[in-house]
């Protein structure tokens, strides 16, 4: 699909699934806004591979999400589609209670759950004047089955999914908004929180009760939201798993693959 004179805002698109959207985008000829909050250096040099243009908001940050769709606007006069990729969590295993604190779940809400609000509500005004828009929040299997890296970040990522649902109805018919749900792909992002051997295990794990018989990468997770959020015309309020079919194991009736 040819996205010439379309506009999109990626958060946390310097990095992982979210720099491969951009560069996905960009190869439709989309003019694409490169957010990021802390990979500076990254950020541009995925803008200036794929002609765009980076803007640092964090947005846990009311006040920065809205500047965020200002600039897009300022430098486009429109924004077509908002793929939100930027993330956070704390790793800390299921049954460590005391690993997580208020602080913890506050900090990641207010990324992964308040921040998807605030960006939805900074760019749905230009994308109602426009007739038409499309928002992919990007949440996780872990929101659908309470596993991941804790479980803080599992309930993030069950209330966006609700949020999402929630905005679906709030802003239709002009604006379609739907999550992806990946399982494990490959990221430096996993890698550094659980660490290179373990890692490792969990990707030849997943791999082996997977019926692709593969993990993911962050472009096959990246091309599932772009096209979601620019040609899933007739889709909308929907949490689509993208997991390989790791899900049909979640009862244990799959055998490890030799």
């Amino acid at each position: 699909m040819d996205l010439k004179g379309k506009v999109a805002i990626v958060t946390g698109g310097g990095t992982g699934l979210g720099a491969e959207a951009c560069r996905i985008l960009a190869g439709k000829s989309c003019r694409v806004i490169v957010n990021y909050a802390h990979s500076a250096a990254e950020a541009e040099a995925v803008a200036k591979e794929i002609g765009g243009r980076a803007v640092k908001a964090d947005v846990a940050d009311d006040a920065q999400c809205r500047a965020l769709a200002k600039a897009a606007l300022d430098a486009h006069g429109r924004v077509d589609f908002l793929i939100q990729s930027a993330g956070t969590t704390k790793f800390v295993a299921t049954e460590n209670l005391d690993g997580i604190t208020a602080e913890d779940f506050q900090r990641i809400y207010a990324v992964n759950v308040i921040g998807a609000f605030q960006m939805i509500r900074a760019v749905a005004p230009a994308m109602k004047r426009q007739g038409k828009g499309s928002v992919v929040n990007v949440s996780s299997v872990a929101g659908l089955r309470g596993g991941g890296s804790s479980i803080a970040y599992a309930c993030s990522k069950g209330a966006l999914n609700t949020m999402t649902m929630a905005m679906a109805r709030a802003l239709a018919p002009e604006i379609r908004v739907n999550a992806l749900a990946p399982g494990f792909f490959e990221s430096r992002w996993l890698q550094n929180g659980l660490g290179p051997e373990r890692y490792a295990m969990v990707k030849q794990a997943i791999a082996d009760t997977t019926p692709s018989g593969k993990t993911a990468s962050a472009r096959d997770v990246a091309e599932m939201a772009v096209w979601l959020a620019t040609e899933a015309e007739f889709v909308n309020g929907h949490i689509l798993p993208g997991d390989g079919g790791h899900g049909l194991n979640v009862a244990g009736l799959m055998r490890p693959r030799n």
